[in-house]
This record gives C-alpha cells, sequence and structure tokens, in this order.
C-alpha cells in the first residue's frame, strides 16, 4: 500500500493562489455578464426611444403636409419667408 504524501508549504501556497485566481475570474466573469445585461436593456430604451420619435416626425411631417395643402388652397402656389412672414405667390408663366 502506497503512502500519504503530504504537501509542502510552498506547494499549498500555490494551489491556494490557483484556487483565488480562479474565484477573482468567477467574479469577474459574472460582473462582466451583468454590465453586458445593463447594456442590452439600454440599447433596447434607446431603440424604443428612437421608435417614438421616428414616429412623432412622421407625425409632424403629416401636420406640415396638411398646412401647406390648407396655405396653398388659401393663398394660392407660393414661398414664405419665414424671417418677414411675407408669402410670395409664384408668378411663373408657362412658355
Amino acid at each position: 500500500m502506497s503512502e500519504d504524501k503530504k504537501f509542502t508549504e510552498e506547494e499549498l501556497k500555490s494551489i491556494k493562489e490557483i484556487q483565488s485566481k480562479y474565484f477573482q475570474v468567477q467574479q469577474e466573469l459574472g460582473q462582466s455578464a451583468i454590465n453586458k445585461l445593463r447594456l442590452l436593456q439600454q440599447i433596447e430604451f434607446v431603440n424604443s426611444y428612437e421608435e417614438e420619435l421616428t414616429k412623432k416626425f412622421g407625425e409632424i411631417q403629416e401636420g406640415e403636409k396638411k398646412f401647406i395643402e390648407e396655405i396653398t388652397k388659401k393663398y394660392g402656389a407660393g414661398v414664405l419667408d419665414p424671417k418677414t412672414g411675407v408669402y410670395k405667390l409664384n408668378t411663373e408663366t408657362d412658355k
């Protein structure tokens, strides 16, 4: 029968260092996973917000289009000078 062998203090110290390194890496991997999850949640929020803003942008465009149609119907085709508030009719004639 073989005898039990006892590790030296240096060998035991090496084993503890290896175990400690494994534990540290496991903790860091866990923290990394949590950070990744938080980033994915932020991306999801930003994407949702962007969709909302895109929808609002389209609604504003639709409102602008209706306004222009109403103004054109009321005053005729022309161009507004936003600085002066003067609406100049198109005076071009067909040649």
